[in-house]
């Protein structure tokens, strides 16, 4: 796991050696075989390690030779796998994590059944089951079991529901519950455990919420075992800067306040935060007491951070600079969006960030082309009040076969049309301005001759009465 997001290992290159190393890492044995093209079924999310190259000896398969992370030219279709000696036994203890809290010891409750990680339900969780999870990870005694997605939802099966222990079982498969996958709950109510061992086991303090990745998101931060919020207060780039180089998410790209991405629920822990940009983490910024704040939660902090892998956009084939085929660069390569969900919202968004004026419309059918021959990307969905395309959702996101569509294009107004306008209408305006001027003149002409008129008629007038009296 890293940046609090497990991934995928490529299979190229994988070998007897390798799984050596991750059954040694593991405590699982000797290796018994070295699996590759997904032979477990394919993993989702980054592919972190790709070209892996150990000599057997090492302790971690973070140690072997391998390309920089994240770094490959993979898909999930090559998932490397390991069978470990142990992992033959038919009556194991169900794989545990605990994911999204400030390390391995704190976090939302993961359990591995059937090669698929789920979640467990908080239905009658409490600290005996938290017991039973911290010995199991060797994480100490616990601290607490919070509910209610305190960590987050996560996603997929929830594989556990109504757990009671008795707090001595070696493995929370151990204490009774329903059966696997039987349930009557949400991801609203995962369970959560907080274990002794948390300070001390990888901290990490901050984390973005409420966003399309990990990258994106409301800014929160770990305190006193519970996670809060930040006041927007002198809240600027400066200190999105800091978050986004803490989490590893590339360069900020914004940091939106008045709840950008929705109102936290938990203590505002920070208000006032001035960094310069250059620390390394936002407890190293100017920053007041813990929980000193005279904010709301519609006032929380967010950030945006391009990631490591921002997304780009262009449009091709089409007319000008502001219509065309929409293509996004992913994992260095230019796509093509399905347009099975593309909608005017979408088009709205392209549009802003191309730097263009109001979409005008947004072609499905490919009326742009098809383009190249590659897949198309699906998984992108937005609100339409998003300045950049990487702010929209982009669950699953990921080339496929777009089986119910073609490639989505997108119609903007172009700015020198729009400027083409406004001269047509200064020019109007200018000769509707000439027209009332010689309007004016003609007015004002006749009623100078009128008053002319007048004047020579009153000095008629007096010649003949002058001479009449002489």
């Amino acid at each position: 796991m890293y940046y609090h997001q497990w991934g995928t290992v490529c299979d190229d290159d994988w070998s007897f050696t390798n799984a050596r190393v991750v059954c040694r890492q593991l405590g699982c044995g000797e290796a018994v075989s070295a699996y590759s093209s997904a032979h477990f079924g394919q993993g989702s999310g980054p592919i972190w390690l790709d070209n892996v190259q150990c000599i057997g000896m090492e302790t971690a398969l973070s140690q072997c030779q391998a390309r920089p992370l994240g770094i490959n030219n993979c898909d999930h279709g090559e998932d490397a796998g390991v069978v470990c000696a142990e992992g033959i036994i038919t009556e194991t203890p169900a794989e545990l994590r605990l994911v999204n809290g400030p390390s391995h010891c704190a976090g939302r409750v993961e359990v591995l059944h059937n090669d698929q990680w789920g979640t467990v339900c908080d239905d009658d969780w409490s600290l005996s089951e938290a017991t039973v999870v911290c010995r199991q990870l060797g994480c100490g005694t616990a601290v607490s079991a919070p509910g209610s997605a305190h960590f987050g939802q996560g996603s997929g099966r929830v594989w556990l529901d109504n757990v009671n222990c008795t707090g001595t079982e070696a493995a929370l498969s151990e204490c009774q519950r329903r059966p696997w996958g039987s349930n009557d709950c949400t991801h609203r109510e995962d369970a959560g455990v907080v274990c002794s061992d948390t300070k001390t086991s990888e901290p990490r303090l901050v984390r973005l919420m409420n966003g399309s990745n990990s990258c994106i998101g409301r800014v929160e931060i770990f305190h006193d075992q519970k996670w809060g919020t930040v006041c927007d207060d002198t809240w600027d780039l400066q200190d999105a800067a800091v978050v986004c180089r803490e989490l590893g998410c590339g360069m900020a790209m914004s940091a939106p306040g008045s709840a950008h991405f929705g109102q936290g629920s938990d203590p505002i822990w920070q208000d006032n935060v001035h960094c310069i940009g250059t620390e390394s983490s936002l407890e190293e910024c100017t920053l007041n007491s813990w929980g000193e704040h005279n904010c709301g939660h519609s006032e929380d902090a967010g950030v945006v951070c391009t990631g490591t892998n921002p997304l780009q956009l262009r449009v091709q084939d089409g007319p000008g600079p502001c219509a065309g085929r929409v293509e996004v660069l992913y994992n260095a390569t230019w796509y093509g969006v399905c347009d099975s969900s593309w909608t005017m919202l979408e088009a709205k968004v392209v549009c802003k960030q191309l730097g263009c004026g109001p979409a005008e419309s947004a072609p499905i059918g490919a009326q742009f082309s098809q383009g190249h021959d590659l897949a198309l990307l699906e998984g992108l969905s937005c609100r339409g009040t998003e300045s950049l395309f990487l702010e929209c959702q982009q669950r699953n996101m990921g080339p496929g076969p777009c089986r119910h569509g073609m490639a989505a294009g997108v119609v903007c107004t172009e700015m020198k049309d729009i400027m083409h306008s406004c001269s047509v209408l200064s020019g109007l305006l200018g000769v509707v301005a000439m027209l009332c001027g010689i309007l004016l003149v003609m007015y004002l002409g006749v009623r100078c001759r009128r008053q002319a008129g007048r004047i020579l008629d009153k000095s008629h007038v007096r010649k003949m009465e002058n001479a009449g009296t002489s």
